[in-house]
C-alpha cells in the first residue's frame, strides 16, 4: 500500500516506518521539518513537507496512519504545554479529515494513534476496549483526538483508532529512562510497584499496525498492548533479571511529584489494558511475556 504518516520522524515513528517499508509499503512521511530528517529517505521510504492543504497528498494514497503529536513526557505541564499536548493531535488529526473532504479519490484507511492513557487509573481491573474514558486530562485530550479521527467515518473511510501503551526499545520511551538507574545498581519500582504497566515489544506494535492497516474488515478502537501486563514491581524484577542488577530501590511517589508535577498522576496510574479486540480478530503476538521481551530487546 501507499501510506501516508504523520509523526513518522517521532519514536515510534521511526520504527514503524522502517518495519512497514520492509513488508512492502510505500511511506511517505510528512514533516514540518523535512530537510531535517532527510536520513530516513530510501527507495521505500519519501519524506515531504507539510502542506496546510492536505487535499492533493491524500489522494495519492491508499491509507494514512496519523502519530503526531507533541511529547507528553519531555517536560512540567505548564498550561502552555498542556495546550501544545492537545492542539499539536486535534489540529493535525482534523487537517487530515479536512483534506479526506476535499479530495474526489479518497484513502481506504486511516489509522489514528490514541493511548492508553485514555482510560486512566483502574488499579487491577483489566481494561478491555469498551472502558469508558478517564475525566482527566489526558484522558479528555485521547477522547478529542479520537472524536477528529472518526469525522472520517463520515467520508466511508475504515477508521481505527490505535490506543498505544509503553513500547518497548532502548533508544526511547520508558525503559531507555529506567536503564541508568539499573546499570547503577539502583534500579527499582516506580511508587509502590503495584500498578499496572501496559508494555509492548516495539516489534509487535509494528506488527498490529501493519495488521490492521491491511486488515479490509476492522474498524475501531484497539488496543496496542502485550496481553500480559505486568506490575511495575513485576517489570522492575524483570529488567534487573535481564540486566544482573538488584531491582530494590524504589522510587517514592512524593519524589516523582516533585520533579514531575501532575505528570507524576499518569505516570503512577494502573493500566491493566488487555488488547482483547486485536485478540479476537486473530492477531498473534510475537512477544506475550515480559522476560522474553526484554532479553530480545537488550540481549
Amino acid at each position: 500500500m501507499k501510506v501516508l504518516m504523520t509523526g513518522g520522524t517521532g519514536f515510534i515513528g521511526k520504527y514503524l516506518s522502517r518495519y512497514l517499508s520492509e513488508q512492502g509499503h510505500q511511506i511517505a512521511i510528512l514533516s514540518r521539518h523535512p530537510g531535517k530528517n532527510q536520513e530516513l529517505d530510501s527507495d521505500k521510504i519519501t519524506v515531504e513537507a507539510w502542506s496546510e492543504d492536505l487535499s492533493s497528498t491524500l489522494s495519492r494514497v491508499d491509507g494514512i496512519i496519523n502519530l503526531a503529536g507533541e511529547n507528553i513526557s519531555s517536560q512540567r505541564w505548564t498550561a502552555a504545554v498542556k495546550k501544545r499536548i492537545l492542539e499539536s493531535r486535534v489540529k493535525t488529526t482534523r487537517a487530515i479529515v479536512d483534506g479526506i473532504k476535499k479530495t474526489e479519490n479518497k484513502p481506504k484507511v486511516l489509522l489514528s494513534a490514541s493511548a492508553v492513557n485514555y482510560y486512566g487509573d483502574h488499579g487491577r481491573d483489566r481494561i478491555r476496549e469498551t472502558v469508558p474514558p478517564a475525566n482527566d486530562f489526558l484522558g479528555l485530550v485521547c477522547q478529542q483526538w479520537e472524536d477528529e479521527a472518526r469525522k472520517a467515518e463520515a467520508y466511508d473511510i475504515r477508521t481505527v483508532i490505535t490506543r498505544i501503551g509503553l513500547p518497548m526499545q532502548t533508544d526511547g520511551g520508558v525503559l531507555n529512562k529506567m536503564l541508568t538507574p539499573f546499570k547503577l545498581g539502583v534500579g527499582g519500582p516506580l511508587g509502590n510497584g503495584r500498578q499496572f504497566f501496559p508494555w509492548i515489544h516495539m516489534l509487535d506494535l509494528c506488527r498490529a499496525f501493519d495488521f490492521l492497516l491491511t486488515s479490509e474488515e476492522l474498524s475501531g478502537p484497539f488496543n496496542i498492548t502485550a496481553p500480559t501486563p505486568v506490575t511495575m514491581r513485576q517489570f522492575a524484577v524483570e529488567l534487573g533479571k535481564v540486566l544482573h542488577r538488584p531491582a530494590w530501590l524504589p522510587v517514592p511517589k512524593i519524589a516523582l511529584e516533585i520533579v514531575l508535577g501532575e505528570l507524576a498522576k499518569p505516570i503512577m496510574a494502573s493500566m491493566r489494558v488487555v488488547p482483547q479486540n486485536l485478540l479476537n480478530a486473530g492477531f498473534n503476538f510475537q512477544f506475550e511475556e515480559l522476560g522474553p521481551a526484554l532479553k530480545d530487546i537488550l540481549g
